[in-house]
């Protein structure tokens, strides 16, 4: 039987506040927040006061009633984008593995940088070094390039100055989002809607990866498909390009870019 992690008690007994105020749904007083909650308003008032410096939740100054706050808003904003976009694209790879036969993968900006967060697998084995949250390199993969294209540049040139692109360098003058060279590099992703690596960083393996865009235009995850270099196609006009775009182009629109684009 696994060992059950040492926590801290105070933390777990205020949590019960936040589940009570979750399960309202709506602005609570103190002592109807307490009594939910299993506890005295004299115990709950000094949890409720940590929580509201911390943004968890807030209180109405006119009719004194505790609400979630910005903190606690903006933490399920992430989860539900994160875990939504993960959800919905999910089958969508596996169908497209298949389609290509050829390995494919979705990515988050995590804390790290890049992070696989799936991965399907073709029929046929095929030797690639990438597992389920493995963390791709910035600069140096298409994965990471197709991240580094298209989100803001204040993002990835903080992410290079942490050290951040880990099969590369990390930073240095020459390696931000504006040195020519980069530059270059991700206007060519842009252009084509697709990051490219030939052989590179991987010898004999070629990838494609596509970023997917939610409601509000930004990068949801990366969609990446890989193989050897003799069975992938790796033009920018090839059936495997082509599939992935549609893939990509077709979850955006489940996450509500289209919607948002067609309005502007």
């Amino acid at each position: 039987m696994a060992r059950e992690s040492r926590g801290i008690q105070s933390i777990e007994v205020g949590g019960e506040l936040l589940r009570a105020l979750a399960r309202s749904g709506e602005p609570m007083m103190l002592r109807d927040l307490a009594r939910e909650a299993g506890m005295s308003p004299a115990k709950a008032h000094p949890y409720l006061a940590s929580f509201s410096r911390i943004g968890l939740i807030e209180q109405d100054e006119a009719t004194g009633r505790y609400e979630i706050g910005a903190l606690a808003l903006e933490l399920g904003l992430i989860s539900l984008r994160r875990l939504s976009a993960v959800g919905i694209a999910t089958p969508k790879i596996a169908v497209l593995a298949s389609a290509i036969d050829h390995a494919v993968s979705l990515a988050v900006w995590g804390t790290h940088g890049p992070t696989v967060v799936r991965l399907e697998e073709p029929s046929h084995p095929v030797h690639i070094v990438m597992r389920v949250g493995s963390v791709m390199a910035l600069l140096e993969t298409a994965t990471g390039r197709a991240f580094a294209a298209f989100l803001p540049p204040k993002t990835v040139s903080a992410a290079l100055d942490s050290g951040l692109d880990h099969l590369g360098v990390g930073y240095n003058p020459k390696r931000t989002p504006k040195s020519p060279k980069v530059a270059e590099m991700l206007a060519e992703v842009r252009s084509h809607g697709l990051a490219r690596a030939i052989g590179d960083p991987l010898p004999g393996v070629n990838a494609f990866a596509a970023p997917v865009f939610d409601h509000a235009g930004y990068v949801a995850l990366v969609i990446t498909a890989m193989g050897p270099e003799g069975s992938f196609d790796a033009r920018w006009d090839s059936p495997i390009a082509g599939a992935l775009r549609a893939c990509a182009s077709d979850l955006s629109k489940r996450l509500g870019y289209g919607t948002v684009i067609a309005a502007r």
